[in-house]
């Protein structure tokens, strides 16, 4: 398959990984932000097949993991509530902090999981007499989706379906990491699906504010591979820029007609992060003039109150600062399970990742 199974070439592979070995040096901390880019290095193997003095640490980019746990809890809420709570398969496991979407569904809720928001309209609109919300969880890359299926809902005139809203953004959880006195990452892998929706130049005041080389991949070994030798090119030259190693999907000015649709529907405001906590202008929340399609305001669970798990530690994974077999709980009391945390059962959680891979 054409822009697949090239990437996943074996010769290609050993060329990029004896061309790192050769140019480095010293040792480098490299993130890559993306939860789907961890399990490929990990599912690839690639993590022992570099050199040691690459090491990979793991970032904050599952949005799935850093979901609070207060919008889990607003969810099985509304089930509570007799709302059909539609949402994507990854998130009916993860826990809140009493119970999942999926205990709930167990419980008597309605729960649909989809492939699309826009199926959550038809719903809706066949449903008349229901009220139906989409859990909208998602980095830059499914927001488009979700604001689209608020166009659509009110074009047909329906009242009631809603979304709770839970998107968080990239560059500004980078900018968080990099400020956190624990940070010792040398350059980041750019998300590629984030880069192909809003382009590229979100990221170079972080590459000269911090002094780091920030180069975007995608998701094959391949891609890996020449994403992280341009990073290591960098550092060992002392340069700090960014580069699009994914030119075959990402543009500098990314997905125009995508971004349209994001702004008129959501603008920038202050999000939670799971595990990490609040970060300023950090998420998508929705405008005003769209309140009736917000969850959170038109049932009025605006308010209720959160409780973090004791257990897991999460944060300190979605920060880089731990591996997951760091954790004394990973694999045993912590498994797929019996997950203490969304990094154990997210299908692109780094948990999950090393679960079932390494």
């Amino acid at each position: 398959m054409k822009f697949l199974t090239e990437y996943r070439n074996p010769e290609l592979v050993k060329f990029y990984l004896n061309e790192i070995e050769k140019i480095v040096t010293k040792p480098w901390n490299i993130m890559e932000i993306c939860g789907g880019q961890t399990h490929s290095l990990v599912k690839n193997g690639l993590l022992e097949l570099l050199p040691d003095k690459v090491r990979m640490i793991h970032g904050p980019g599952c949005p799935v993991c850093v979901t609070p746990i207060s919008l889990i809890d607003k969810a099985v809420a509304l089930m509570e509530k007799g709302a059909v709570l539609c949402s994507f398969g990854d998130m009916v496991r993860v826990p809140g902090s009493e119970k999942s979407l999926l205990q709930a569904k167990a419980d008597g809720g309605d729960l649909r999981i989809l492939y699309s928001p826009l199926e959550a309209v038809q719903i809706a609109e066949q449903n008349p007499n229901k009220e139906v919300v989409f859990f909208a969880v998602g980095f830059e890359t499914t927001a488009p989706s979700n604001a689209l299926s608020v166009v659509h809902a009110q074009k047909l005139g329906l009242k009631n379906f809603s979304l709770l809203v839970s998107h968080v953004l990239v560059p500004p959880a980078m900018e968080a990491i990099l400020d956190d006195e624990f940070c010792n990452i040398d350059a980041f892998l750019g998300a590629g699906h984030v880069c192909t929706i809003m382009g590229t130049s979100e990221y170079f005041p972080l590459a000269e504010k911090y002094k780091i080389p920030i180069v975007i991949s995608g998701f094959e070994p391949a891609d890996l591979l020449k994403a992280i030798y341009h990073a290591v090119l960098q550092l060992e030259k002392g340069e700090h820029k960014v580069e699009n190693c994914y030119e075959r999907l990402v543009k500098d000015e990314g997905n125009i007609p995508a971004q349209k649709v994001v702004n008129e529907i959501f603008e920038i405001g202050t999000q939670e992060w799971r595990g990490i906590g609040e970060i300023p202008n950090s998420g998508l929340v929705m405008k005003e003039k769209y309140k009736d399609f917000d969850a959170s305001k038109k049932f009025d669970i605006e308010n209720l109150e959160k409780k973090e798990e004791n257990l897991c530690i999460a944060g300190e994974i979605l920060k880089g600062i731990k591996k997951p077999v760091e954790c004394p709980h990973f694999g045993k009391l912590c498994n797929p399970g019996n997950p203490l945390g969304a990094p154990m059962v997210s299908s692109e959680g780094a948990c999950a990742a090393y679960y079932h891979y390494s």
